[in-house]
């Protein structure tokens, strides 16, 4: 029975995310290139602001929230923002890089966001403990994701060096 009592003894972080199989992720170039795998989520995404004053909608379900000095920035579905009366400038379509980076992968994000810059497409990335998330102008979206699959094919071809 002592032995059980220890199966319910309170895990350290690093213990319950070893404990749940989660790794870092990958930081080799040239594999994340190769695998980064670009997917077009459904929906248009705006980024708001909520200044300190006013508290985020109860309903509201972010893509992310950030805190800054001037206020809690929220990037949600367009009709998440309409819904609350929240304004917003233009529309961003979400693509997520599939591939599973460190957060600590060098050049990566730098190499996506250098090709999409090179055809004139604005980016906004955001990248979480899994997958990096890149926001492009909803109009460009069609371009950005031909472009990243591109550069996919590309870094195959070249063992990912050429994809740069």
């Amino acid at each position: 029975m002592e032995h059980d009592s220890l199966l319910y003894l309170p895990l350290s972080v690093a213990e319950f995310v070893m404990s749940m199989g989660m790794n870092s992720g990958a930081k080799d170039l040239s594999f994340l290139l190769k695998n980064m795998s670009p997917r077009l989520i459904e929906g248009q995404y705006v980024f708001c602001t909520v200044s300190s004053s006013r508290e985020q909608p109860n309903d509201a379900q972010p893509v992310m929230a950030f805190l800054e000095k001037e206020g809690l920035t929220l990037i949600i579905s367009r009709d998440e923002a309409e819904r609350n009366g929240l304004p917003y400038n233009q529309t961003w379509a979400m693509i997520t890089l599939e591939v599973h980076s460190d957060l600590q992968a060098v050049g990566f994000l730098a190499a996506v966001t250098m090709r999409l810059a090179r055809l004139g497409i604005s980016t906004n990335v955001v990248s979480a403990f899994h997958h990096d998330h890149v926001f492009v102008q909803s109009d460009r979206s069609d371009e950005a994701m031909k472009a990243l699959k591109e550069m996919t094919r590309e870094a195959k071809r070249t063992d990912g060096h050429g994809a740069i």
